[in-house]
Parts: structure tokens; C-alpha cells; sequence
């Protein structure tokens, strides 16, 4: 049984939550002055880690937080604590009637790890250690083979994806990372295969073609040492099935099995994380409402361009969640 039957209850509904860059300094202080179990949560993330991520998330400093050995353990701990303050003031499940068949929970990149949570499918502290070792795999991935990131907007994932097939077929590595929504996506690479295709989208016609500030190239094939040194971690993991359905990032699917969820942990530091294609699967399936839940807004701003008529939450704060509260 999920830990969280309220997302069982709310029918039509999928429950997103955010990856890195929706990290902030100050990201679940409010929530933890507020609520005695998100403070908990981040004592035990603490106490899991052996390191005080409490203060990291409540202080900073910035650069620590950002760095990705770091900033990922610290988005899962706020996820959680958002969704155990959330199933304490929603109590036990509003509508026994509603069907599990049309709630969904997915999470962007390293987000799917928090959604796993939400479905039951992974423990808090064994969701912390594989993330933080995640990071650090990464951060070691990418200081041996350093790569770029960029952001690609005004075209469609198609073109985007051939252009970066033919530089790749000329020079070096680029490949779409991030299908995020229509007009948006972003691409990763070596230097030299990601400089040609960013000349190459741009002579196409992309609207702008932004390198981003991050000197590892996930969703790449310059992240294979780090999913190779991760498969063993996530296979000695005790994974369960979910309770709910998790759209996996790089199928696009529903992930409703243990095999299926492990292959896609670690499909997905090379694979593409397909999030349009994952949000029309909730969309095809009945679903109206998008819950963002953790750090930001990122996600439904997402959704809103996927989907304008979709209902949009993101939870953030004691007010965010107390206004979704009352409407549910």
C-alpha cells in the first residue's frame, strides 16, 4: 500500500514533480515551520545522509545546493516532505470510489525518483541513497567527460532530433535530452557535436538557441560510466510495484512492474526524457488535473503550453497547499 492513498483518491488527477534546476536556497523552510512532518522529513534525510541537507536547503550556500551530488537528494526530501504534509491534511482517501486507472504520478528526470516514492514503489531513505549516489556518479561522469547542455525553442522535437542525428553523424555527440513541450526542448552532447548542431538548429530556424550553464551533458550517451556504476546500486535497492501507474521518462508508459522500473532508472542518464509525450498519455487517459508537487513552477508551466484547457497546481508553500486543500 502507498504511503500516500490521498493520490489514490483524487481521480483524473497526475501528481508531476520537478528535477534539478527547480532547486532554491530556502526551498521547505516555510513548509517546515509550519508543519512538524515536513521538519521530520529533513531531519531524516539527515540523518540518512550523514550530512546536514536541512541547512544546505534552508541557507545555502547557492553553489553547494546546485551542485548535483547535492541538489538531487535535497528536491526528493522537498517533494516528500510536501506529499507527507499533504496526506496528514487530507487523511485517508476522499473517494474510495475513484479508480487508480486515471491517477497517474510522473516525475522530470531525476524526479522520477520522488514520483517512485509517491507510488510506493520506493522507501524515502532508499529513494536518498540511490539519488545521492546518482549525483555523484554524474558529477564523476561529467568531470571525465565534460559535455553541454542547450536549450532549443520555436522547433518541432522531429526536426530537432534529425538535425542532431546529422551533426552526431558528422561530429561528436548531440541528441535530444529533454522533450519538454511543444517549442521547447533541449539537446546534450560533446562540445564539438553539440557546437555543430547548435549552428545547424539555428540556420533552421530555431527562434533561440541557448547553451545552459551546466558542464554535464545528461540524457546523453556521455552519462554510460554513470549508468553503468548506477544499475548495481538500483538492482541491490528493494523496488516494489507501483500502487499507482509512473509514467517513465524515456518509454513514455506506464512503468507497472519492478523489471520495468529498473530498466527505466537506468535507460534514462542516457535516454531522452520524452515529457510531452508522457503528459499526453495522462491526457489520453482522462486526466484534467496536473499537480506539481515540490520546488517551483517549472512543471505547469510546462503543461500549461502541452495543454491550456488542463487544470495547473503547483505546491509549494504552507498557502499553495492549504488553497489545493480546500478545493479538493
Amino acid at each position: 500500500m502507498t504511503p500516500f492513498p490521498f493520490i489514490q483518491s483524487i481521480a483524473r488527477t497526475a501528481f508531476l514533480f520537478p528535477g534539478q534546476g527547480s532547486q532554491h536556497v530556502g526551498m521547505g523552510q516555510e513548509l517546515s515551520q509550519s508543519y512538524a512532518v515536513a521538519r521530520h522529513t529533513f531531519a531524516e534525510a539527515d540523518e540518512t545522509l550523514g550530512i546536514n541537507l536541512t541547512d544546505l536547503c534552508f541557507q545555502g550556500p547557492e553553489e553547494a545546493l546546485t551542485d548535483t551530488i547535492n541538489a538531487q537528494p535535497a528536491l526528493l526530501t522537498a517533494g516528500v516532505a510536501l506529499l507527507r504534509v499533504l496526506q496528514q491534511e487530507l487523511g485517508q482517501p476522499l473517494d474510495q470510489a475513484a479508480s487508480a486507472s486515471n491517477t497517474f504520478v510522473a516525475g522530470h528526470s531525476m524526479g522520477e525518483y520522488t514520483a517512485l516514492v509517491a507510488a510506493g514503489s520506493l522507501a524515502f531513505a532508499d529513494g536518498l541513497r540511490l539519488v545521492r549516489e546518482r549525483g555523484r556518479l554524474m558529477k564523476l561522469a561529467g568531470e571525465q567527460s565534460p559535455g553541454m547542455m542547450a536549450a532549443v525553442l520555436g522547433l518541432e522535437e522531429s526536426v530537432v532530433a534529425t538535425i542532431c542525428a546529422e551533426s552526431s553523424a558528422q561530429v561528436g555527440i548531440a541528441q535530444v535530452a529533454n522533450d519538454n513541450c511543444p517549442g521547447q526542448v533541449v539537446i546534450s552532447g560533446d562540445k564539438a557535436g553539440m557546437e555543430a548542431a547548435m549552428a545547424a538548429l539555428s540556420a533552421a530556424g530555431a527562434r533561440r538557441v541557448m547553451p545552459l550553464a551546466v558542464s554535464i551533458a545528461a540524457h546523453s550517451p556521455l552519462m554510460q560510466p554513470a549508468a553503468q556504476a548506477l544499475r548495481a546500486a538500483i538492482e541491490a535497492t528493494p523496488i516494489t510495484a507501483p500502487v499507482v501507474p509512473v509514467i517513465g521518462n524515456t518509454t513514455a508508459q506506464p512503468l507497472t512492474t519492478v523489471a520495468a522500473i529498473q530498466t527505466e532508472l537506468i535507460a534514462q542518464l542516457t535516454g531522452s526524457v520524452r515529457w510531452t509525450a508522457s503528459m499526453q498519455v495522462a491526457l489520453d487517459a482522462g486526466v484534467t488535473t496536473f499537480v506539481e508537487v515540490g520546488p517551483g513552477e517549472v512543471l505547469a508551466g510546462l503543461i500549461k503550453r502541452i495543454d491550456r484547457g488542463a487544470t495547473r497546481w503547483s505546491l509549494n508553500s504552507p498557502a499553495s497547499v492549504q488553497e489545493y486543500i480546500e478545493k479538493v
